[in-house]
């Protein structure tokens, strides 16, 4: 795979569809790496007339990882205290790096999880390069909302696996956590996830530093109030991992934005929600055009 330099740094890069179509990036989530968006996902969005990009973000995956900045003391954090290495607006700088890079002026950007929160930031501080916004299973970073259920909530604190065999099984153990209810998701497809994520970039260091870069966001909803471009909010009735409030806070947050809630969906991408899913970001993005 290609990689671009950004600012400072190197994001690892595929892309789907004609280049002289509309661009589309696609933004992954904590820990997550451009593959857990899957391929025929990404096909679906370029067979509607998009270039559709998806990427690493920094310190995960084949990006650069950061591992200099150190490991951030999340219990501090989650009392209050303490500071991150970088903030949500460097993911954002990073994703405007990443169009610079590849000669893109503006682009649709869909993000999901963190990178809904990314996404969001990006529109706030780069509304010139953003010509629509999708927000998956996101938040606004108001504290009333989007909060995780203990069970998710322990999740994102466990320690690192010491070994390939304990952190795929404590991946899956994870997957089914968050995973959908109402749509199929086998133990199987967990673990080839689980499988290929290990493989091709574990990083546990870089996780608890974009973790931390989430803690000490600001809350975003008053900023949200200026965005004008068209805007659809996803997010799962079931999320335990983003409560359904988040996604419903943004969608209150931002002016026109529509609110796609479906049934049975979790924090993740379910096969079979792709033909809702992909139907609203395409919907989305020619708003737009």
């Amino acid at each position: 795979m290609p990689r671009a330099k950004a600012i400072g740094i190197e994001l690892e890069y595929d892309t789907f569809g004609d280049p002289t179509d509309p661009s589309l990036v696609l933004i992954m989530g904590l820990g997550a790496q451009l593959i857990d968006w899957p391929p025929e996902f990404a096909s679906q969005i370029a067979g509607h007339g998009f270039h559709v990009i998806r990427f690493d973000n920094r310190d995960s995956g084949l990006s650069t990882w950061l591992d200099e900045l150190g490991v951030p003391d999340m219990m501090a954090l989650l009392g209050g205290q303490g500071t991150a290495p970088y903030s949500l607006a460097d993911f954002a700088d990073d994703t405007v790096g990443l169009l610079d890079a590849l000669g893109i002026d503006t682009a649709h950007i869909v993000g999901a999880s963190m990178g809904g929160m990314i996404a969001q930031r990006l529109v706030l501080d780069h509304p010139d390069r953003v010509r629509s916004l999708t927000s998956i299973m996101s938040t606004t970073g108001a504290p009333e909302v989007g909060m995780p259920s203990p069970e998710a909530q322990a999740i994102l604190l466990r320690p690192p696996a010491t070994d390939r065999e304990s952190a795929i099984a404590g991946s899956v153990v994870a997957f089914r956590v968050t995973a959908s209810t109402g749509f199929e998701v086998t133990d199987e497809s967990l673990r080839e996830r689980a499988e290929a994520g290990y493989d091709r970039g574990y990083h546990p260091a870089g996780s608890a530093r974009q973790l931390a870069a989430i803690l000490t966001t600001p809350d975003r909803t008053e900023g949200l109030a200026a965005v004008t471009v068209p805007t659809t909010v996803i997010h799962g009735e079931i999320d335990p991992l983003v409560n359904v409030s988040g996604g419903k806070a943004t969608a209150a947050a931002i002016p026109g934005a529509e609110l796609l809630l479906v049934p049975g969906m979790g924090h993740d991408l379910p096969a079979g929600a792709w033909p809702q899913i992909v139907d609203a970001i395409v919907r989305t993005a020619k708003r737009a055009n």
